[in-house]
């Protein structure tokens, strides 16, 4: 964090800053910050309550490539943003946006992320962004989309949760990049209108005051399952995991999507058990926070030996199609190993494709794996979208996740050690990983195809059977 007293008196001139940030209350951007421009690559304004920006913005930062104006007042957004020719990521969160002029999206953005804002509408100018890779739109007011979208054939993840886009364009789910793609609380996906209970059956109705945390951080800060203890009776106690759904929409979706979809999805051996609802929370009847309570779930408590097969990029990186780096703590695994964790993986994304559930965000940081059970699981359900069975478009949706996967797969091939003594695993998992990765989306592969290609190089009692790799002519 940078001061703003030390700003004005020059005291950042010079310094070859490459990132700038202020917290403090703002009535008109500082023009000293200018004065950094020939250095400075990240600025963060967030929270400032600025609302414009001078005209010289984009020559006097002409480096300038990630932007942040979260909750600020920008009810428009901001042209001289355009003029800036190195902007990758731009971050206007929660401003009361309502109208992006045409002409105002610079076309070198990568990221744009317009979370909880009040558009209607986004302009035709989008289709000029053609290296989009990342938009998140979700908790806004759109009816539709731009068919000039089309255009942004880069497109990877689309957020659009939380408008009121009562279908999605056919040419949407025709873009050869598109993996990650929610769109929960529209009319288009409502549990209700395509015939998708939200009742849990089979769950027991657990009280609040049943359980008891105990004083362990969560594994994954970002995902907040607690450690506890389920008191069943006098004489019975479980170790359970606990995650309370609270707080507002997000850049994924809502928490209230993100807890139906989970009760949703019943049991698969690769997705971690939900054992029960909460129920006599405190937080039921309203909470001090003030922040919105849906509910809580208790699961099983996964074992310390399954620990995250990746870990997510920081969001100033910006990087090209916001791809997970495998932690380097992940211990390196054999093709048989690989091959039984992507069938099981693969096996719990046909479970929830077949309750009309898409996942949303099938990445390795998503992904617990142990080496030692050979085994994965799934979790990660923030992006989740309940679309119902018998939705138009199902087919269509499935495929777009079937692209994940294979990068799933390119995770996977990643960790294979001893690479020359896996050559026929190797070359098994590069030719499924083609399959899920056809530009054309119709022509891709089901998950329940993926299933039995993989079933396939593990033959029986998991014995590897995979086609001999042809020798030189």
């Amino acid at each position: 964090m940078h001061d703003l007293q030390v700003l004005r008196d020059g005291g950042y001139r010079g310094e070859g800053l490459r990132k700038f940030k202020l917290n403090n209350a703002l009535s008109s951007f500082p023009d000293e910050i200018l004065e950094l421009g020939d250095t400075l690559e990240e600025l963060d304004l967030s929270s400032t309550g600025l609302s414009s920006l001078p005209a010289n913005f984009g020559a006097e930062l002409p480096h300038l490539k990630v932007a942040h104006f979260n909750n600020c007042k920008f009810e428009v957004f901001p042209k001289e943003l355009a003029s800036c020719p190195n902007l990758r990521a731009v971050y206007l969160r929660a401003n009361g946006m309502v109208g992006i002029p045409e002409d105002a999206l610079p076309h070198s953005l990568l990221s744009l992320i317009l979370t909880n804002n009040n558009l209607t509408s986004l302009p035709t100018s989008i289709g000029q962004c053609t290296n989009l890779e990342k938009l998140h739109i979700a908790g806004n007011q759109l009816t539709s989309l731009p068919t000039s979208l089309s255009n942004c054939t880069n497109l990877t993840h689309l957020r659009l949760n939380s408008n009121r886009l009562a279908s999605l364009p056919d040419w949407l789910l025709t873009l050869p990049n598109l993996s990650a793609l929610s769109f929960a609380r529209n009319p288009c996906a409502s549990p209700v209108a395509n015939g998708t209970s939200k009742t849990p059956f089979g769950l027991a109705n657990i009280p609040w005051r049943d359980l008891e945390l105990r004083d362990l951080p969560p594994r994954d800060p970002s995902h907040p399952v607690i450690p506890g203890l389920w008191k069943q009776s006098e004489h019975y106690t479980e170790d359970v995991a606990i995650q309370l759904f609270q707080g507002g929409p997000n850049d994924s979706g809502s928490p209230a999507d993100e807890l139906a979809a989970r009760l949703a999805a019943g049991a698969h051996e690769s997705l971690i058990t939900v054992l029960g609802q909460i129920y006599d929370h405190p937080d039921e009847n309203g909470n001090s926070s003030g922040e919105p309570y849906y509910g809580g779930t208790v699961t099983q408590l996964v074992p310390e030996c399954y620990t995250p097969l990746g870990r997510a990029r920081s969001e100033q990186e910006a990087s090209s199609a916001e791809r997970e780096e495998i932690g380097a703590e992940t211990p390196s695994i054999t093709a048989a190993c690989a091959i039984s964790m992507l069938t099981g993986l693969a096996g719990a994304l046909s479970h929830l494709h077949s309750h009309g559930i898409a996942h949303g965000d099938i990445s390795s940081r998503n992904v617990l794996a142990s080496k030692e059970d050979e085994h994965a699981l799934l979790g990660g359900f923030h992006a989740a979208t309940i679309y119902g069975r018998g939705h138009a478009q199902e087919e269509h949706i499935e495929r777009v996740e079937v692209l994940a996967f294979g990068y799933l797969i390119d995770d996977m091939l990643e960790l294979l050690a001893n690479l020359e003594d896996e050559t026929r695993g190797v070359q098994g998992l590069e030719d499924l990983r083609q399959k899920c990765a056809v530009a054309e989306v119709e022509d891709r592969l089901t998950f329940d195809e993926v299933v039995e290609e993989l079933e396939g190089m593990m033959g029986w009692r998991g014995m590897m059977r995979i086609p001999t790799v042809p020798g030189p002519s």
